[in-house]
């Protein structure tokens, strides 16, 4: 019992990260239909923030716990910067060409990455966790690592406040109805072209964010958003394209998934065989697990 209850701990583990990472993707890929391969690097962008803040800013170099806390917002900011950058020189002309989104955010994931080598060098570095993220807790006979639970509060207070935002104010129900139908949107009065840097400006700040979770982890890199990047779209597309509830039931399936397959076989199989089970799920739900529902006329 101990042995199984560790495995789905290990698994929320996982899904709280993939989760986080995906969130981002959520609204660049699967309401805008960009295929941003340089999400990784956003993602990188945000592991990179607490790193700078406790090494490179002198006054705070003392002080791990301030420039950790510091480093979520700053992350969101930065990462959502760029993305903004990137949709207003780059990507607002090709939400009709998907291929071409791929193949630009690829050029981009390269410069970032080359970028990042230049500047931080080709060692990993590490960032100190705060103080209170030391230590551990045993239920039930799982040990659960403190920096682990606060990933999984961290998923809770996002999606929260991304549900509150989509559901409860008017820019979040513009952004839902410049996804669901730019056209009528347009026509009703809508602004769809701020609408899209907003949504563009969330999610890749929401990569940033994810990046700060992932800097508690381990050892950071400027590669280490080639770690993500394909789980980030698997979530997403298990989930079904531009579902938050999707995406959060989708990530905590194949954490668990990967968490028992790894620990019964080893960690290479294990992803092979979350991959296999992907691919079978997705032939009998090409639209995933939540997907639009609409009407049609009868023949």
């Amino acid at each position: 019992m101990e042995t199984f209850l560790e495995q789905v701990f290990n698994g929320l583990s996982l899904a709280s990260i993939l989760f986080l990472a995906a969130l981002g993707l959520t609204f660049t890929f699967g309401q805008m239909g960009v295929i941003n391969m340089a999400h990784g690097e956003l993602i990188m962008v945000g592991a990179y923030t607490p790193y700078v803040l406790q090494v490179e800013v002198a006054l705070l170099a003392g002080a791990a716990s301030t420039a950790y806390l510091l480093s979520i917002p700053l992350a969101f900011l930065s990462a959502g910067l760029i993305g903004i950058l990137m949709e207003w020189l780059l990507l607002r002309r090709m939400y009709d060409r998907p291929l071409d989104t791929l193949l630009v955010t690829f050029g981009v994931a390269l410069l970032l990455q080359q970028g990042a080598k230049d500047y931080f060098g080709e060692q990993n570095v590490n960032v100190t966790a705060p103080s209170w993220l030391d230590g551990n807790i045993e239920v039930l006979g799982v040990i659960m690592p403190y920096t682990r639970l606060f990933i999984m509060g961290l998923v809770v207070v996002t999606l929260a406040v991304i549900s509150v935002w989509m559901n409860r104010t008017a820019q979040g129900r513009r952004m839902r109805a410049v996804m669901e139908n730019r056209d009528l949107s347009a026509v009703s009065g809508i602004a769809n072209r701020r609408v899209d840097m907003l949504t563009f400006f969330i999610g890749s700040g929401l990569a940033g964010v994810a990046g700060v979770a992932v800097a508690l982890i381990g050892a950071i890199g400027f590669q280490i958003g080639l770690s993500y990047i394909i789980d980030s779209f698997l979530v997403v597309i298990v989930g079904g394209l531009g579902k938050l509830r999707g995406a959060f039931i989708a990530a905590i399936a194949l954490g668990l998934v990967n968490s028992f397959a790894s620990y019964w076989t080893s960690a290479s199989l294990g992803k092979a065989i979350v991959f296999g089970l992907v691919v079978v799920f997705l032939q009998f739900r090409p639209n995933g697990l939540v997907s639009f529902r609409s009407r049609g006329l009868a023949r």
